[in-house]
């Protein structure tokens, strides 16, 4: 009886190595033709920028950003300094940092993608570093990873002049 049960324990673990096996070489990813029509063409900044006003809200357009610069794996957008967006002694507040860091990334989805998805935030992690103030902010948001359902990405705000970061964010969307 001891036999028996030696040789049951020892085909199922057999079978786990090969269902293992078999899901490792499911698992090799071989790029198609649209990733690579995705990293040829891209996004340029015009295009981006128009796409800023057609998505979203008139709130999020009166911050004043723009695209700056367009990578395959990141979108910086510049947020001017302006007295609106000021707290006393005029360091920008955080509410406008979030604000852009989540537009900015919204943006990485559209380049990432090539056109605009619609998503919606579902966690935001930020840490303040130290105060802005007296100097435009570089927002700069980068795709860690976007599936199907799911996006991650990093965005660091960084003063326009100096090139200190200011604020680290950390985010994850639903793709609808």
């Amino acid at each position: 009886m001891e036999d028996a049960g030696w040789k049951i324990r020892n085909n199922r673990s057999e079978m786990a190595l090969n269902l293992r096996a078999a899901a490792k070489r499911q698992l090799r990813w071989k790029p198609g033709p649209r990733a690579f029509q995705r990293l040829q063409l891209g996004m340029d900044v015009q295009t981006l920028q128009t796409s800023f006003s057609d998505h979203f809200a008139p709130w999020v357009l009166a911050l004043g950003l723009t695209v700056d610069t367009v990578n395959p794996d990141s979108v910086v957008m510049r947020l001017p300094s302006n007295a609106a967006l000021a707290r006393s002694g005029g360091t920008l507040c955080g509410q406008a940092m979030m604000a852009a860091a989540d537009t900015a990334m919204v943006m990485a989805l559209i380049n990432h993608f090539g056109a605009f998805r619609p998503c919606t935030t579902v966690q935001m992690s930020s840490s303040f570093l130290k105060p802005l103030s007296g100097q435009d902010a570089l927002v700069q948001a980068r795709i860690v990873r976007a599936g199907k359902t799911m996006a991650f990405g990093e965005i660091d705000i960084r003063g326009a002049t100096d090139g200190k970061s200011v604020c680290r964010c950390s985010v994850a969307y639903a793709l609808l």
